[in-house]
């Protein structure tokens, strides 16, 4: 099939709010198949992808070790049912995700910041198809827990388009429509963005320093929120991805851990993007030494198979959840999916042998360093760039400081004839945004870079 026949049996068949289709034919492509950091369109056309498909193919596409598990179950064991007659799997995926995150913690990954403890904690989860289940049940927990319903988001946050969800994503082009039909039980403050971000609308104070002036507006108003309503959860991302690449200062996460304590609230973190060595750590929380009581998981989880998980600390799962007498009161059919979990075990032991965190630390610092020859260079569009570890992002704007949207969108359209797979972030569209494959090599990034420099500087040199 053609990649015109595709795309004109999705016109016919699909709904038309889901795919946009350029009418010249420029966008999008077909895809045909993946492997490393490459994607081959239906014509047979080769890319390199800076996108990881969303940040999934964290290990590379088609990872051949996750592929393998992954046949192998489905000749085995292709389903199971979720909450009634379990397969091993999913317990022995349960506890790598102790492993990794609370058990890890509490024994001190970073000795100079954390103390030995002699009991370990441990982690237990919830497993569900899609990031934005994963968050709903990190909500459930929240208040079943605290038995408080209000939850404190951040402007600019995406967590998924469900409609508990829906109510922490900020973006009003997603909520919008909905709006009479949400609880509205998220309250949402600005998101501080370190000094390679930009935050519009906190001046800076007298030293220069942005980061302080967005973190001394910021503590007020949660404090107001906890005094004011009843707030079980904080909900976050430790770097927004959809947003716009926006990196938080260092003190942000440490804050909101803080609060939570002081309020009797739960700091639940939104890693389905940024979690298994994107950001150049495990989990980018780790950046900051901060200890959730809930983590959200997915994307990189599996490499390419729809599963996700919310992990919370077992104390606290097991005071907030009851047990089950026969009929679970969160669940789904496909829930701790055996070829997803076969998958996510492959997955992390990849990550693991690879060594992606630290190669992600490694190359995202060249990366940022190769960014900067474009923000350097003579542009009739003004450009900033920020990221942290293979995740990172170039602001386009205007003279006058408005988004550059039509800009950052045209050389994104322009890269992609040119065999670059780029994507647009921030509500705008006018971040354009790096989350390779964390397999990616330095020759690449650097050609891909070189590649973005040119389409800009064809375009608006100045």
């Amino acid at each position: 099939m053609t990649a015109r026949q595709t795309l004109q049996l999705l016109r016919d068949h699909e709904s038309r709010n889901v795919l946009f289709i350029e009418p010249d034919g420029s966008w999008p492509i077909v895809w045909e198949r993946a492997r490393g950091v490459h994607v081959w369109d239906a014509d047979g056309k080769k890319y390199l992808d800076l996108t990881a498909a969303f940040g999934v193919a964290a290990a590379g596409h088609a990872n051949p070790n996750v592929v393998r598990a992954g046949q192998r179950q489905m000749g085995k064991l292709m389903h199971a049912m979720g909450d009634v007659h379990p397969h091993a799997l999913k317990a022995q995926l349960a506890r790598e995700l102790s492993r990794l995150t609370f058990e890890r913690w509490s024994k001190g990954f970073r000795r100079d910041e954390f103390h030995e403890s002699p009991t370990p904690i441990t982690g237990k989860a919830i497993f569900s198809n899609s990031g934005f289940e994963a968050v709903e049940s990190a909500l459930k927990t929240a208040l079943l827990a605290t038995g408080k319903r209000g939850v404190i988001a951040f402007e600019g946050g995406y967590h998924g388009l469900g409609y508990g969800a829906l109510n922490a994503t900020h973006r009003q082009h997603f909520r919008g429509p909905f709006q009479s039909q949400l609880r509205e039980f998220g309250s949402f403050v600005p998101f501080p963005t370190s000094s390679e971000g930009r935050v519009p609308r906190v001046p800076k104070n007298k030293e220069g320093d942005s980061q302080r002036s967005s973190l001394r507006e910021i503590e007020p108003r949660l404090r107001q929120l906890f005094r004011r309503e009843r707030i079980g959860a904080i909900l976050v991302e430790p770097v927004q991805a959809r947003g716009g690449i926006s990196v938080p200062p260092p003190e942000f996460l440490p804050l909101l851990r803080k609060l939570c304590d002081q309020h009797g609230a739960l700091l639940i973190l939104d890693e389905i993007y940024t979690g298994f060595g994107r950001t150049g750590q495990w989990f980018a929380c780790e950046h900051s030494g901060t200890v959730p009581d809930l983590i959200c998981l997915g994307k990189a989880l599996t490499g390419g198979f729809p599963l996700s998980a919310c992990v919370g600390r077992a104390d606290l799962m097991d005071a907030a959840w009851p047990a089950s007498t026969g009929e679970a009161i969160h669940t789904s059919t496909f829930l701790g999916h055996p070829v997803g979990c076969a998958m996510a075990l492959a997955q992390i032991r990849e990550i693991k042998r690879l060594k992606l965190p630290e190669r992600a630390a490694t190359l995202g610092k060249f990366l940022l360093a190769e960014l900067a020859s474009i923000k350097n260079s003579k542009l009739k569009i003004q450009n900033s760039i920020r990221g942290l570890g293979l995740m990172a992002g170039l602001e386009l704007t205007l003279p006058n400081g408005k988004p550059a949207t039509e800009a950052s969108l045209t050389a994104i359209k322009k890269l992609l004839q040119r065999g670059y797979i780029f994507l647009p972030e921030g509500e705008h569209g006018n971040v354009i945004s790096f989350t390779p494959p964390l397999t990616i090599t330095r020759a690449q990034l650097t050609e891909a870079v070189t590649e973005l420099k040119n389409v800009l500087t064809t375009d608006y040199a100045d």
